[in-house]
């Protein structure tokens, strides 16, 4: 066994910290994610430790993969063994925003932008309607409109990235002409669309076929427990 005791009280830490959150999720934890547990305030400090922790032999990291950290030695203390850690993680969704169910909200993240490694979510594969996770994306929901549909404040609505929609499902729809985006049910009339809540509290958005863009279908809800 390595001499473990050799690391700083912070490289054990996060050694401890990575396998623990491994071993819960499926997946390693970010770079953010770890400076947060370890009180580090610079992801250049979080990554120069890192790399002592691959010199010292205990993890492997991996630039062409996100989050692409390894126990690959024993740690006192912990059981069972880091060979757990490679298990196959869950897929990961970019969430790219937040998007609003009450009034519309401006979206300043483009779905396609770049998307930092930090930015991506574990979602259970169930939750993506049998599409692979390249064709989807997160946001996450501020306000009630939508509260008869069973998505509340703070959740996180997982959609497929698609232009069209059927009347009554659940859509990301943005309205070029304010700059905004709204969650609501879609519905096609003679000469509008309608963007319906579900909460008898909010009024109906009707706007005219050439000022709503569908930008995804909803496909589930990850609650939140706030």
């Amino acid at each position: 066994m390595k001499d473990f005791k050799k690391l700083s009280q912070r490289q054990q830490h996060m050694l401890r910290f990575m396998y623990s959150y491994t071993r819960e999720r499926g997946f390693p934890p970010s770079i953010r994610e770890i400076g947060e547990e370890c009180a580090i305030g610079s992801t250049s400090v979080v990554n120069y430790n890192l790399n002592k922790l691959v010199d010292a032999g205990y993890i492997e990291r991996s630039g062409k993969v996100s989050r692409g950290l390894r126990i690959i030695a024993a740690i006192p203390g912990v059981s069972p063994a880091p060979r757990l850690l490679s298990q196959p993680a869950q897929p990961r969704v970019a969430l790219v925003g937040r998007i609003a169910a009450g009034e519309p909200i401006s979206l300043p993240d483009d779905i396609g932008h770049h998307i930092d490694e930090d930015d991506y979510i574990a979602v259970p594969p169930d939750l993506l309607g049998g599409f692979d996770e390249s064709e989807v994306y997160a946001l996450t929901v501020r306000g009630d409109s939508m509260v008869d549909s069973m998505i509340q404040d703070g959740d996180i609505v997982i959609l497929r990235r698609q232009h069209t929609a059927d009347n009554g499902e659940m859509v990301a729809a943005w309205l070029p002409e304010a700059s905004e985006t709204t969650l609501k049910h879609f519905y096609r009339e003679a000469d509008r669309i309608r963007l319906q809540p579900a909460n008898q509290a909010y009024e109906p958005l009707y706007v005219h076929p050439s000022n709503c863009e569908v930008k995804g279908k909803v496909l589930s809800v990850m609650r939140s427990f706030r």
